[in-house]
C-alpha cells in the first residue's frame, strides 16, 4: 500500500529544520504484515529527543529511514500466527521488541532483548525484514516502529494492547516518555516512599520521572533544568524545590538545601554536564540513575574512590527497566486515578507536514512533548 511518511534521507542537517527540512514527507510503499507482524493505523506519535539525535547525527542510524518511535494506533490487519489481537484494537508501540527467548528476556528484562537491539541497530523489524520501500529500494525502520507515517507494519512483539477508552494522543506518551521516566524511579531505582529525589533535565522523560517520584511518595522532589518555564511546570506537578542548572553554584545550592544531597538523583538530559551535576547532588550512600542518551563518544569521568568510600551507586536505565505488558497497564491506571498527570506533558498537537518545525521547537527546549496527529 502507498502511505505518506516522514523520511530522513541524510543525518546532520543544519537547524533551523523548518528551512533545511531533514524530514521529507514522501509517498512510500508499505508491505502487508508478514508472520508475527501487525499493520497499525497510526493515530498519534510523539516527538522525542531520541528522534532528534538521529536527525542531528548524534545517534547514527542507517538511512533512508522513517523516524518515530513513541506512538499509539489501531490494529488494521494481522499477519499469520497473530492470534491475540483483533482488528480495531488500540495498541501502544514499544521501541524495543522482545523476542522472549534470549537471556535478558528469560531474566524478565525485555528492555535489553538482544535480537531486539540488533534489529533496531540494523533498521529492521525483529524478523530482520524491511517492510518499507521507495522506488524499488528498502527504507529502514526506526526502532521497529517508524511511526511518523500514516501506517506502520511492526512486529507483534512491539505492541501492547490497551483498552479503547484512553485517548490515543495521550496513550502515545506512555510508549517512551512515561515508560522511561516513571520506570527509572520505580523499576531501576526502586525508590522507597519517604526518600528524597532530584531530576536533572525536564523534558518529557524527566517530567515523567518527576511524576513517578511524586507518585512513589518521595518526601522531597528537586527539579533542575535550564528553563525557568519548565521549572514552573515542575512545581505545578509536585516538585518541592526547583533550581536553574545554569547557576555556577547549582550543585552547592542543592546540597545545602537538601543537607548533603538527595537519596536518588535522576539524569534525564542526555549530557555529561547533567550527569556530573546529578552525581554531585547525590548524597553519600545514594544512587545516581541515568536514562539520558548522550552521543556515543561522550564519557563520564568518575572518581573511583568515591564509589568505595561513599558507597555510591551509579545505574543506567533503558526504557525504565520496564516489562511493557506489566508496566503500561499499571501506569495507565495510575493516570486514571490522578496519580500521574501525563496529559500535562502535552505541549502541542501538530500535523505531519509540521514535523520539521516541531523538531526546531524541541531542539530549542521550548516544549515538553508535541504529538503528531495522523
Amino acid at each position: 500500500m502507498k502511505i505518506r511518511a516522514a523520511v530522513l534521507n541524510k543525518m546532520g542537517a543544519a537547524a533551523p529544520y523548518a528551512q533545511s527540512k531533514p524530514l521529507s514527507i514522501e509517498e512510500v510503499t508499505l508491505d502487508p504484515p508478514g508472520p508475527g507482524e501487525v499493520l497499525i493505523k497510526i493515530a498519534a506519535a510523539g516527538l522525542c529527543h531520541s528522534d532528534l539525535s538521529v536527525i542531528d547525527g548524534n545517534r547514527p542510524r542507517p538511512t533512508p529511514m522513517v523516524l518515530g518511535h513513541e506512538a499509539a494506533g489501531i490494529v488494521e490487519s494481522l499477519g499469520a500466527d497473530v492470534h491475540d489481537l483483533s482488528v480495531g484494537d488500540h495498541v501502544i508501540m514499544v521501541f524495543v521488541p522482545s523476542c522472549g527467548h534470549c537471556v535478558p528476556c528469560a531474566e524478565g528484562r525485555p528492555a535489553l532483548c538482544e535480537p531486539g537491539a540488533a534489529a533496531n541497530t540494523a533498521g529492521t523489524l525483529l524478523s530482520g525484514g524491511r517492510r518499507l520501500h521507495r522506488n524499488g529500494t528498502d527504507v529502514h525502520h526506526h526502532l521497529g516502529v517508524s511511526a511518523f507515517a500514516e501506517y506502520a507494519t511492526v512486529s507483534r512483539r512491539s505492541l501492547v494492547k490497551i483498552d479503547n477508552e484512553l485517548p490515543l494522543d495521550e496513550a502515545a506518551l506512555f510508549g517512551c516518555a512515561v515508560l522511561t521516566g516513571v520506570g527509572a524511579v520505580i523499576n531501576t531505582a526502586k525508590m522507597p516512599a519517604g526518600a528524597t529525589a532530584a531530576v536533572v533535565g525536564l523534558g518529557g522523560v524527566g517530567l515523567s520521572a518527576l511524576l513517578g517520584a511524586v507518585a512513589a511518595g518521595a518526601s522531597r522532589v528537586v527539579a533542575v533544568d535550564l528553563s525557568d518555564e519548565k521549572l514552573g511546570l515542575a512545581r505545578q506537578l509536585g516538585a518541592t524545590d526547583t533550581f536553574n542548572a545554569g547557576s555556577s553554584d547549582a550543585a552547592d545550592e542543592i546540597r545545602q538545601a537538601t543537607k548533603g544531597g538527595v537519596d536518588f538523583a535522576f539524569e534525564m538530559a542526555g549530557s555529561v554536564r547533567a550527569m556530573e551535576l546529578a552525581y554531585k547532588i547525590t548524597r553519600r550512600g545514594g544512587t545516581t540513575v541515568t536514562a539520558g542518551l548522550p552521543p556515543p563518544t561522550h564519557t563520564f569521568p568518575l572518581l573511583q574512590v568515591n564509589l568505595v568510600a561513599e558507597e555510591r551507586t551509579v545505574k543506567g536505565s533503558y526504557i525504565g527497566t520496564c516489562v511493557p505488558t506489566r508496566d503500561l497497564p499499571r501506569y495507565i491506571e495510575l493516570y486514571r486515578r490522578g496519580k500521574l498527570s501525563v496529559d500535562r506533558l502535552m505541549s502541542a498537537h501538530l500535523k505531519l507536514d509540521e514535523i520539521n518545525l516541531g523538531f526546531d521547537r524541541l531542539s530549542e527546549g521550548k516544549v515538553v512533548r508535541q504529538v503528531i496527529l495522523i
